[in-house]
């Protein structure tokens, strides 16, 4: 059995709490033919239960041919980017299995920096990942919003569509209220959950 090469990975307080992270995961041998419209509702599926289940966002995602690409920001103090990664990854490659495909030994992430985070730039490294089906070809230069394998995956918020003229004030408002109030608000006596 060969020795595998795994990324060195920051300390682990950098993935913790409101990081954002642009994670990308690669097919391993670079395969082809896994990228199907069912394979993205299961894919926005699981990146859904990982968002409630972990406590981030994804304000955007594409699914390449070969790869894909996302970009998580933590929405707590409790946020683990790490453990959300591990437990996300066993569950694509349960599902890549199914079709006998699977992911490449580690994924590779770039934690913005503080410079990063702000408005515009946070939003640049959004519009990098967005345009990714337009630098591969797929689609023409200025057409990547009508790539159908591209989104946004916000706990409890499906309605959010990224290349919409709102989406960012939407977004950002939700994300506000997400990290003021959290996933879950019950109030007893008002007859639902």
């Amino acid at each position: 059995m060969s020795k595998r090469d795994h990324l060195k990975r920051l300390p682990l307080e950098r993935y913790r709490g409101q990081a954002m992270v642009h994670w990308s995961l690669t097919i391993r041998g670079r395969r082809t033919g896994w990228l199907t419209v069912p394979f993205y509702y299961r894919f926005r599926e699981l990146l859904a239960h990982a968002c409630f289940r972990y406590g981030f966002a994804c304000p955007m995602f594409c699914l390449m041919p070969d790869h894909f690409h996302m970009l998580w920001a933590g929405l707590f103090d409790g946020s683990e980017q790490l453990l959300a990664m591990k437990h996300f990854r066993k569950s694509v490659n349960q599902s890549l299995k199914r079709i006998k495909f699977d992911l490449q030994d580690q994924a590779y992430d770039h934690v913005l920096a503080e410079s990063e985070r702000i408005d515009n730039s946070f939003r640049e490294v959004c519009d990098y990942i967005a345009r990714n089906p337009e630098r591969a070809g797929l689609v023409p230069v200025d057409e990547y919003a009508s790539y159908p394998f591209t989104g946004v995956v916000v706990p409890g918020y499906p309605r959010l569509r990224p290349f919409d003229a709102s989406f960012w004030d939407e977004f950002d408002r939700t994300v506000s209220y997400l990290i003021k109030e959290g996933l879950l608000r019950f109030e007893m006596g008002s007859g639902s959950c």
